[in-house]
């Protein structure tokens, strides 16, 4: 599936890697925020979520390389890029 039809059916969780302060700027509906330097500490979190996590961040650099990290360690995930990306295909609902 892809990532529009991911979001648009409500499949995965959408999680911002953005600091704290982005997130509280502007953020997706729905999304939960775990900046990306507090993933390794929080990856019990992770897995609870709902698969894939689908990843969000400013311009798809640090949500990257969240995916790069969490995948290696078998997590379903997948780069959704800029979290205003994921918020225009959750618009098309």
């Amino acid at each position: 599936m892809n990532l529009e039809d991911l979001i648009k059916n409500n499949e995965g969780t959408i999680v911002d890697v953005r600091t704290t302060m982005e997130f509280m700027g502007g953020h997706v509906a729905g999304s939960i925020n775990i900046p990306l330097n507090e993933i390794p500490e929080r990856m019990e979190e992770l897995k609870q979520l709902q698969s894939p996590l689908i990843l969000c961040c400013a311009s798809g650099g640090r949500s990257g390389q969240a995916a790069g990290y969490l995948g290696s360690l078998g997590l379903d995930c997948i780069n959704a890029g800029s979290w205003t990306n994921v918020n225009y295909y959750q618009s098309l609902k």
